[in-house]
């Protein structure tokens, strides 16, 4: 037995262990109350879970546990995408949870095929069930024993009452299990996504349809039962969720049109509602303060994929390799200055940007920036904090804001400012006609191939430059990701361009006499 196995052997026994610590049961229990007390456990299911998988219960089920509960066991022929965050107990309820409320309380499952994404993994998830029917004392004392032979280490196993439970590697082939007198009536398919494969476009589409044709042609045809469930984030467009997800929606569409009822469900559920008050989707595990420092704290592409179901791609449009660094100039030294913010209309639920930027030469230096979600209020009081900390005033520079919404009042926001300290920097909204943004922000593409943007290198770890290169890197059509900092930065370039047009390239003046001393025949 090699190692990798040794140590899954040693957890296992560790893991029985303290299931058969954590489930003690209470002693003397009269018939009648023992009946009493399973009834009503058995009468709702997140109860029931919460008592006999009580080391797993370690907080209060979530709301959209007891749906995606409820919507498997009470439809007998349904198909499930549970379109979960990472952490968010998917598999626990995927994999263990549903399957043996089904095969104990509801007597609906015969047979359950696990798929992992490989074997090892797949038969480690099927390991915590037959732990749970060998060492569970609440679920032997309610139940009976009822495991019999086989074993998780060869991904099969039987119980007393002919149940059985199998697990499979992703890719591995199903035919032997379909070409067996039972076919399964539960099949659940967990995390068995990799970066490697979404990043092959041929590798994702095979994948999907092995799920598609091979693993649920395990089922049988005409069976009054059929549960298929796939759990997984949906961290990349080639996710076998995120093409399954497509074809639900058109075979719901179909479905419709044809008066046949609903038999595909996509279930997405987000870390939290939004980015904005951060309320969470599982209120009784984490808090709105826990996932706000959890965003801070995590680079944004990887908190979008991972916990928001946004697969976020690196580099499509701009490429990290064109993010560069070089030491500022004095603010003196550039031929122009301009301050540019994209403030959106809303108080606090997008992105405020701001970027100040010089120009020498050819070349954009990247000197400030301010990137959050905030009010308009706060990105003001950053402004006049900048404005005395570096001492603007004694240099040229202009000031706009983006003002295709109410610009009088983005304004006031800056004269109120002022009015607090005393004086007032001359803000101005830009109110010139745009190109889709889309478009004009893709435009900057020019600049960053011609390595002619750098940002001032006392900024590498300042984090909303950071996150602004999240964003920027982040950018392309449909990615969702926030748009404001990058449409700020390309504000700011073009007023920049226009400020020293002016400046280097004045007009000259010639008298009457100048011109027609230079003529050949003055008449």
């Amino acid at each position: 037995m090699d190692k990798k196995w040794e140590k899954f052997i040693v957890e296992y026994e560790e893991h029985c262990k303290r299931i058969e610590r954590s489930t003690q049961i209470k002693l003397g229990e009269s018939p009648k109350d023992k009946n009493a007390r399973i009834k009503n456990l058995e009468a709702q299911y997140d109860r029931w879970f919460e008592h006999y998988l009580n080391m797993y219960a370690k907080s209060a089920c979530a709301k959209y546990h007891k749906r995606f509960a409820r919507l498997i066991i009470k439809n007998p022929i349904i198909s499930v995408l549970l379109e979960v965050f990472r952490s968010g107990a998917k598999s626990v309820h995927a994999d263990l949870g549903i399957p043996l409320y089904l095969y104990l309380v509801k007597r609906e499952l015969f047979f359950m095929l696990l798929v992992g994404e490989t074997e090892p993994k797949a038969k480690k998830l099927l390991s915590d069930i037959q732990a749970q029917l060998q060492y569970n004392q609440r679920l032997i004392n309610d139940y009976g024993k009822r495991f019999k032979r086989g074993s998780w280490t060869d991904g099969d196993f039987r119980t007393t009452d002919g149940v059985k439970f199998f697990a499979l590697g992703f890719g591995q082939s199903p035919r032997g299990v379909r070409e067996m007198s039972e076919r399964p009536d539960y099949i659940v398919v967990d995390d068995i996504d990799s970066k490697k494969r979404c990043n092959n476009d041929r590798l994702s589409r095979l994948a999907v349809e092995w799920v598609w044709e091979d693993l649920q042609g395990t089922f049988d045809e005409g069976a009054t039962r059929r549960r298929f469930v796939v759990a997984n984030n949906n961290f990349h467009k080639n996710t076998v969720i995120n093409h399954l997800k497509r074809e639900f929606k058109r075979i719901n569409k179909d479905a419709k049109e044809h008066d046949e009822p609903k038999e595909h469900y996509t279930l997405t559920v987000n870390a939290v509602k939004n980015l904005d008050t951060f309320e969470p989707a599982w209120p009784e595990k984490t808090s709105a303060a826990y996932w706000r420092k959890k965003f801070r704290k995590t680079p944004y592409r990887s908190f979008m994929r991972e916990y928001m179901n946004t697969h976020i791609m690196d580099g499509t449009i701009f490429k990290a390799e064109q993010i560069l660094y070089k030491p500022r100039l004095a603010i003196k030294n550039y031929d122009g200055l301009v301050m540019y913010g994209d403030l959106s209309y809303k108080d606090a639920g997008d992105y405020k940007a701001m970027f100040l930027i010089g120009k020498v030469k050819r070349e954009y230096h990247i000197l400030a920036v301010y990137n959050r979600q905030s009010s308009r209020a706060s990105v003001a009081d950053w402004l006049y904090n900048l404005y005395e900390d570096k001492n603007l005033s004694k240099y040229n520079i202009r000031y706009y804001i983006e003002g295709l919404f109410a610009m009088d009042e983005f304004v006031n926001d800056f004269d109120e400012e002022g009015d607090k300290r005393g004086y007032h920097i001359p803000v101005e909204a830009d109110t010139r006609p745009k190109t889709n943004k889309f478009d004009r922000i893709e435009s900057m593409t020019g600049h960053y191939e011609r390595k002619s943007i750098f940002i001032d290198e006392k900024l590498k770890e300042d984090p909303d430059v950071m996150l602004y290169l999240e964003h920027l890197l982040a950018f392309e059509k449909g990615s969702g990701a926030p748009d404001d900092a990058p449409d700020a930065q390309h504000g700011a370039l073009s007023k920049l361009n226009e400020v020293t047009y002016v400046e280097k390239f004045e007009t000259r003046l010639k008298t009457r006499e100048e011109i027609n001393s230079n003529k050949k025949n003055r008449f």
